[in-house]
């Protein structure tokens, strides 16, 4: 059998004898693990990561009939909208007013009305909805427990769990199972939730029994079936990509190089170190009196960084109620910087996500959060048995420390990194919100995981027009304007005539053979169409840009020049089923933040309605498949033919209330302007 690991050529082959691959543990994971598997546990859709992503999954798997076993590393369900804390739902109005979403995102939607009565408990002003991220994820489990009875499929869900180890057929085309290792603390530890992630994670991948945790070994294997069809499917829809980095399929990391598909790019060649800042959001409580505000014994060295960032937001009330999540009474009416409020009064909570506040910006191979293969490599992650979920450790300390910093910033800090000084004024009458029955459910009071805006981006298989692995591009959603000077100076004189061409449409021949000038030729005004499309989403090409000195919080550090330039509005986008299916393996699916887009195609593939679209076409691809004993790959590599199958596939997506294309925007509507 073959063990494989990110992204590599060399591989380290075990060869071994099996009495059935379905029934005995596999010779080669047994041997590297300190005990037989504690439990075997029988699946026909795995799903690694009970995020937004995830949890849709599981949801379209159940209301198929199937076995779905759902891993995640923290006790709650939804990331984003609970353990991450940002449950605030990014939407663009359009796609909102229409209420054209994914029908399971409705039924959260309506669950979360039905919960408080209304949308917005929290009146923020970032969304129609902002909620506590605690009840985020007992709304989803309830979801999905319905779900399971109304299919009569079979939920496993197991909290508190990662994947440690693939095993991957002897031609490298099939995960035949996966070692997982699930941590509940020791009889008088503290209980889960007690400390930071940085100082749990590296003893959660570890086998063996530690101070804190005692650990379950489970085994995860395929229900046996007939047929020469993969038998389960495994889909990643982890926040950084695991399982492609485990299972060795190409993919990408941080910044691409500029190209014709990626004009606006930052670099002229790849930069894996810099991706979108992560982020620990964290509740605070707004009180009548002021409250003893206790400076944390690292605050001096993140202080040189916060700030209001712009004058228009420099102004407590608004960026308390950006994303306030809880106002048990309304406050006065209020406007600053052109935005309307109420005024945060004694009992409303907020939760902070800013850029210059607990954003955590890293962009150096000496601070860079994923891990590199060769940064894998060095730290030992690539040998067997040796996956400790490729993040790096300390990265995550200095940003949890950066989150409490700037929560004392807020509240007591006087001075600003980009307004100068007399800008920020003491505001203490809040508290931080900890302990195991707040918001975020742990006694530290921040988010149990960071928000994660960017992670492993994986690479298709070769499609035409992308011999080199498919995706999607910056041209195929932005709206910006071409025309700029910026882009027929910087690009080469070929790349510039390749990008007007490929957004010239009918005239993309004659700009290619010199007959049209490039600046002459009619740009189309709508993003990509895709043959293959499975689901939908819509939202801006949004940044949260890496700084350039390490540690990010240098005093006079600035953000990497040009990282915004790709930044703006996006046309209503599609979400190809060639951007979830990973070259090599053929029973591996892709969802959430990790499918094939680019740097800054991923800014706007990010959000909450996105990942449960992704998740909801990734279910319905992996029960199709099974009923249809057909491998997801066969239903495009015949594109751009027509494919029989491929449209069942999209019909039922469709009659299930998954929609795959928004009203109006066809082919032959070239202007999707009212797209807002």
């Amino acid at each position: 059998m073959k063990r494989r690991y990110q992204v590599s050529v060399q591989t380290s082959l075990i060869s071994l004898s099996l009495i059935s691959t379905f029934l005995v543990p596999d010779a080669a994971i047994v041997a590297a693990l300190p005990r037989t598997p504690d439990k075997t546990i029988h699946c026909e859709i795995l799903v690694v990561g009970g995020g937004l992503s995830g949890v849709a999954t599981a949801y379209e798997g159940l209301l198929a009939g199937r076995r779905v076993c759902l891993t995640e590393i923290t006790d709650w369900l939804g990331g984003q909208i609970s353990s991450q804390g940002t449950s605030a739902l990014d939407e663009r109005p359009t796609q909102r007013a229409l209420q054209f979403y994914s029908r399971g995102y409705l039924e959260l939607r309506d669950r979360i009305q039905r919960k408080y009565g209304k949308l917005n408990p929290g009146d923020c002003w970032v969304s129609d909805s902002c909620f506590l991220p605690r009840d985020a994820h007992s709304i989803l489990a309830q979801m999905l427990k319905d779900a399971e009875k109304r299919g009569k499929g079979k939920l496993e869900w197991f909290p508190n769990t990662v994947i440690k180890d693939l095993e991957i057929s002897a031609d490298g085309k099939i995960i035949n199972s996966a070692i997982a290792i699930q941590h509940q603390p020791i009889k008088g530890a503290p209980s889960i939730n007690t400390f930071p992630l940085s100082r749990t994670i590296e003893d959660a991948y570890r086998y063996q029994n530690s101070s804190q945790f005692n650990k379950s070994i489970i085994r995860l294997v395929p229900k046996q079936v007939k047929g020469n069809a993969p038998k389960w499917y495994v889909v990643d829809t982890s926040e950084t990509g695991e399982v492609i980095a485990l299972a060795d399929v190409p993919y990408r990391l941080g910044i691409d190089g500029r190209s014709y598909l990626e004009p606006s790019a930052s670099s002229p060649t790849n930069d894996p170190y810099c991706t979108q800042g992560f982020t620990y959001t964290f509740a605070m409580e707004a009180t009548k009196e002021p409250q003893p505000q206790k400076m944390p014994p690292f605050y001096l060295q993140y202080s040189p960084y916060f700030s209001y960032e712009l004058s228009r937001l420099a102004n407590f009330d608004l960026v308390f109620t950006y994303r306030r999540i809880w106002s048990p009474q309304k406050g006065q009416s209020a406007k600053f910087g052109g935005v309307n409020f109420t005024t945060p009064t004694p009992g409303d909570i907020s939760m902070q996500n800013w850029t210059w506040g607990n954003d955590y910006r890293p962009g150096t191979a000496k601070d860079n959060l994923v891990y590199t293969r060769s940064q894998l490599q060095a730290t030992g992650q690539l040998k067997p048995g040796g996956w400790m979920g490729g993040l790096r450790t300390d990265s995550l300390r200095k940003a949890e420390e950066n989150a409490l910093s700037y929560y004392y910033w807020l509240v007591a800090g006087t001075t600003d990194s980009q307004l100068g000084e007399g800008v920020k004024q003491p505001r203490t009458n809040n508290r931080l919100l900890t302990g195991l029955d707040s918001p975020m459910g742990t006694v530290h009071g921040l988010s149990k995981y960071p928000y994660m805006r960017e992670g492993r981006r994986v690479i298709g298989r070769p499609s035409w027009g992308q011999a080199g692995g498919f995706g999607i591009w910056e041209i195929d959603i932005s709206r910006r304007n071409y025309n700029d000077e910026y882009y027929r100076k910087t690009l080469p004189a070929d790349m510039y005539r390749r990008l007007r061409a490929a957004l010239a449409g009918l005239e993309a021949v004659s700009v290619i053979e010199g007959k049209v000038s490039p600046d002459q030729a009619m740009r189309r005004t709508r993003s990509t169409i895709f043959p293959d499309a499975v689901g939908i989403g819509h939202y801006a090409i949004d940044f949260h840009p890496c700084m350039v000195q390490s540690p990010p919080e240098t005093p006079g550090n600035t953000e990497r020049p040009g990282e915004r330039r790709g930044a703006g509005q996006a046309f209503p986008f599609q979400i190809a089923l060639r951007a979830m299916i990973p070259q090599k393996i053929d029973n591996l699916l892709v969802g959430g933040k990790s499918i094939a887009t680019s740097h800054i195609a991923s800014a706007a593939y990010r959000v909450h309605s996105f990942e449960w679209s992704a998740g909801a076409a990734a279910g319905t691809v992996a029960a199709f498949s099974l009923k249809n004993a057909v491998a997801p790959y066969q239903l495009v590599d015949d594109l751009p033919k027509q494919e029989p199958q491929l449209q069942a596939l999209k019909r039922l997506l469709e009659q299930n209330g998954n929609p795959t294309a928004f009203p109006d925007t066809s082919i032959f509507n070239q202007n999707w302007e009212d797209w807002k």
